[in-house]
């Protein structure tokens, strides 16, 4: 089985990093549709307070409860210290939306023992994953 496809089957938890509540936004109509699918949203995102319901956390580490997924709607740049607060905090997994893509801090984030998904949307790959 596909990381994706495992990740996605065994999550119930997702912490959306840049998660904004302008509903434009990707990351928006994403988060409302894994939300709606079944999965508990945390939107992180310093400079919001609520978004789909939910608290946003100003950063990973402030996330009280357990993470399955890190889903990471930021430029490439913003990886690196995004997955060490991933590590940190024990996430089972890095997800890295459409165009995001940082191959070291991936690495880093293999050795931890998280599964790793680059450059995909969670949306679109959640949706292929049911018509399997």
């Amino acid at each position: 089985m596909a990381a994706s496809e495992n990740l996605l089957r065994n999550a119930k938890t997702i912490a959306v990093v840049g998660l904004s509540n302008r509903r434009s936004r990707p990351s928006y109509g994403v988060s409302e549709y894994m939300q709606s699918q079944g999965y508990r949203i945390i939107p992180v995102n310093p400079n919001e307070t609520e978004i789909l319901g939910e608290k946003v956390y100003a950063s990973l580490d402030e996330v009280p409860v357990p993470v399955d997924i890190v889903d990471i709607f930021r430029r490439s740049e913003w990886v690196p210290e995004i997955v060490d607060a991933a590590i940190r905090i024990g996430a089972r997994g890095v997800w890295m939306q459409e165009g995001v893509v940082h191959e070291e801090a991936a690495g880093r984030a293999r050795t931890a023992g998280l599964e790793v998904v680059m450059d995909r949307c969670i949306l679109k790959e959640h949706r292929k994953m049911l018509t399997r």
